[in-house]
């Protein structure tokens, strides 16, 4: 019952195709003669041969199988098949009727592979009609228009054989004006799969239950004690609600034995929307719901009550991309310590929230994808075991069946080793019933023939998508009470599928970098996603230095790079960037709240003098830790605290300003231009500088002297003027006496010009006979001497 060419993709052996195609050939060989006796019939049935092969082709009616009860039939049950047959052509179709085909056993897996493909195919239809009553009648099919179909028939009207799994098909037969003999116009093909009793050893079957959602939170928070928390949008919101696909994968998963896998940031981000909080509307924010609130409250508590009994497996915080981080982060220094982070955090955001203590050794690559690089970093934050896919680990040892999901793969590590047939069994769009009916189906059938492979009981690990929509989850879970339900199997915890013994002969080689699909790396995270963080958390380093309360800012930020890291980017390339973008922007605001305050051109007069600068803080908390620097561009002109720069450390309150004062030395007149920057501790600089001019107007010690100087000479003429003005009063006083003034000279003098008589003394008026006054035996002036004046010098002319 099992070949190796299961894992091949091989179809059943060419003898088996031998016989089937024979024994048709001898089954039409007497219609065939008895056509070619009638004259001129044969070209008019190859005619019609040739126009039902194009009906065939071009789909004349479509069937579609909506429901099939029950998925996995046992003894006495009665299968009830309900479906819509529409006439897709151009002609009414007659006589028509629906019915029920069960064809030969499908003994390998890739058996069930190549049956799907051709689930439409008139050509594949194989096995009678059930016929009787088991069929329902139209008159006619009306083209256009939809007819539905009901049909139930006891299991035992099958004429199933042993257990095992049987192609099944609803056909639609029947008749139109240019082919008006009865024949199949439209079928539906899928899987009947048949345990008539208990199996005799039973696969252990573990299937995923993945709580993965994208990235909602923002690292923005409110200034308040509370830190209010803001979201990119209110999709959580909807995700949640009644009918959401959270919603669906809790409600599900309740009553399914299942293990969950959860990413913290999800937890996180619903537990935030249970208090207050604000939704980015462009530039702006918004405050949240109180409705949604509410909704994020009882999600919360029907998960907890989902899981309380139940296996909880936590990947690190925001689902890191291990495989991105290996192509492309290793290279960035730093980028590993946020994957690091996104672990240590998981502990204490799930256990809180959930009231479940959760796995944590367990890493999920996209897909089940790997490579050595990707084993590597799954395993660097602690993870010991790696799930991995079988279309991604293959099995090279043509091995007749599928092994246990446990492989070894050296340094310590276990890969968990998911079917890939069953893990994709659920993908695409399963909106209509009939799609997801064919899912469910061909997932218990490809269930069934493994466990027929062979009677070693193996445990199987099922890994579905990371993020199922509404519908496909609805699909799993039928697919699951069904498997539940079964005979063939029993569910299993993946920590116990872990530790299963692994099956000696299976593959544990992990396939090279170079094998990695095409497909996925192109989707992967690129370098300068790494680099971007890198750069954030940079700045984020040199900020939280100077932070009287550090948690406020390093935790929501730190969060955020973890997000920036989400495997959930994966085909939203442009998003990714912008989130990246806006993270990296509010930090730069947040820094930007702590500066300098600009400064315009300063005048300095004097030789010494102080320099304020002001450091300016709008941030909430204080900030200290910091150094203000004042550095002279020209130290010979202007010197600050003796040298050339001077320092002195800033402790400045939330929503305060402090003024630094800088003393300075002026050594010579002229422009110096100064600059402030401020310091971390450690030297970093912090934020942008401050330049301005400083123009110094200082005297020096030998302008000073010049001046002195001068003053002196004008106190020394002011003296001596005031001397030869009060000798000149003496001798007019002289002249007049008691006689009166002289008259003899041309006249009487007036007594109130003064100034004449000091002409005749020294101005060039005086006549050459007047007699020298023995009051003034020396002249007021001396000679003139032919020597350039002392600077300063002033002299009366």
């Amino acid at each position: 019952m099992a070949e190796a060419a299961d894992f091949q993709g091989t179809s059943p052996s060419p003898a088996r195709r031998w016989l089937r195609r024979t024994g048709a050939l001898l089954a039409g060989a007497p219609l065939l003669a008895g056509l070619c006796q009638l004259p001129g019939v044969t070209s008019a049935y190859a005619a019609g041969q040739a126009s039902a092969q194009a009906s065939a082709d071009s789909g004349t009616v479509s069937v579609a199988l909506d429901t099939l009860s029950p998925s996995a039939p046992t003894n006495g049950d009665t299968l009830t098949v309900s479906g819509t047959v529409t006439n897709n052509g151009k002609q009414a179709v007659t006589d028509a009727h629906v019915g029920l085909r069960v064809g030969a056993e499908l003994t390998t897996r890739s058996a069930i592979d190549n049956a799907a493909r051709t689930g439409r195919d008139l050509q594949a239809v194989t096995g009678p009609e059930v016929g009787g009553k088991y069929a329902e009648e139209f008159s006619k099919l009306t083209p256009g228009v939809a007819e539905h179909f009901s049909i139930s028939v006891p299991v035992d009207e099958l004429d199933l054989g042993g257990s095992g799994v049987y192609p099944f098909a609803v056909s639609l037969s029947g008749e139109t004006a240019a082919q008006p003999w009865e024949q199949v116009l439209g079928t539906q093909s899928t899987f009947l799969p048949w345990q008539s009793g208990e199996a005799d050893t039973k696969t252990k079957t573990t299937y995923l239950w993945p709580l993965i959602s994208t990235v909602h939170m923002t690292a923005e928070t409110g200034s308040n004690e509370q830190q209010t928390p803001v979201f990119r949008n209110d999709d959580l919101a909807k995700e949640i609600a009644p009918g959401g696909r959270l919603d669906q994968l809790v409600s599900l998963g309740k009553d399914l034995d299942v293990t969950w896998v959860v990413d913290p940031d999800l937890l996180a981000s619903v537990d935030a929307m249970t208090h207050t909080y604000r939704v980015k509307s462009g530039d702006t924010t918004r405050a949240g719901s109180q409705q949604n609130q509410t909704l994020a409250g009882q999600w919360l508590a029907k998960l907890q009550d989902a899981v309380a009994d139940k296996e909880v497996v936590a990947l690190p915080f925001a689902d890191p991309d291990l495989a991105s981080l290996a192509h492309n982060g290793t290279r960035v220094t730093g980028s590993l310590s946020h994957l690091n982070e996104a672990t240590d955090v998981v502990p204490n955001t799930v256990e809180p929230i959930l009231h479940v203590k959760p796995v944590t050794a367990f890493a999920w690559p996209v897909e089940g994808a790997v490579d050595p690089s990707i084993v590597k970093v799954a395993t660097s934050a602690g993870a010991d075991k790696v799930i991995a896919r079988s279309d991604s680990l293959q099995e090279t040892a043509g091995l007749p069946y599928t092994p246990s999901a446990a492989r070894p793969i050296g340094g310590g590590t276990t890969a968990v080793v998911a079917d890939a047939r069953l893990s994709t069994a659920f993908q695409g769009d399963l909106m209509k019933a009939s799609a997801a009916t064919l899912s469910v189906q061909q997932f218990l059938a490809q269930s069934l023939a493994l466990n027929l492979q062979t009677d070693k009981q193996r445990s199987i690990v099922v890994a579905p998508q990371r993020m199922p929509s509404a519908r496909q989850a609805q699909a799993m879970a039928e697919a699951l009470t069904a498997l539940q339900g079964g005979n063939w199997s029993e569910s299993q915890k993946l920590t116990a599928a872990a530790t299963a013994k692994p099956d000696p002969d299976a593959t544990t080689k992990v396939p090279s970098t170079s094998k990695y699909p095409p497909s996925l790396r192109k989707q992967e995270l690129p370098r300068s996603a790494f680099e971007k963080i890198a750069g954030t958390q940079e700045k984020l380093d040199n900020f939280k230095v100077i932070l009287a309360n550090q948690s406020r800012v390093v935790t929501p930020f730190g969060r955020a790079m973890n997000r920036e890291m989400s495997t959930s980017w994966r085909g939203r390339a442009s998003e990714a960037t912008g989130f990246r973008s806006d993270v990296a922007a509010y930090l730069g605001r947040l820094t930007g709240q702590v500066q300098l305050i600009d400064k315009s051109e300063t005048k300095l007069s004097g030789r010494s003098a102080t320099i304020p600068v002001t450091v300016q803080n709008n941030l909430v908390q204080g900030v200290d830790h910091l150094v203000l620097r004042l550095t002279s561009l020209s130290p010979k002109r202007l010197e600050i605290g003796g040298e050339s720069y001077s320092e002195q450390r800033v402790e400045v309150s939330g929503g305060h300003s402090q003024t630094v004062k800088f003393t300075t030395t002026a050594k010579a007149n002229g422009k110096a231009t100064v600059i402030a920057q401020l310091y971390t501790e450690d030297g970093q600089e912090y934020g942008d500088a401050v330049t301005f001019d400083v123009k110094v107007t200082e005297f020096t010690a030998t302008v000073m002297l010049v001046i002195g100087g001068g003053f002196l000479l004008l106190v020394l003429a002011g003296f001596r003027m005031y001397t030869q003005r009060k000798r000149a009063a003496a001798r007019e006083a002289e002249q007049d006496g008691p006689e009166g003034p002289d008259e003899a000279e041309g006249g009487p003098v007036n007594p109130g010009e003064p100034g004449d008589r000091l002409k005749g003394e020294s101005g060039t008026q005086a006549r050459a006979d007047d007699p020298e006054q023995p009051s003034d035996p020396t002249p007021d002036t001396p000679a003139e001497s032919a020597d350039p004046s002392g600077t300063g010098e002033r002299v009366d002319r």
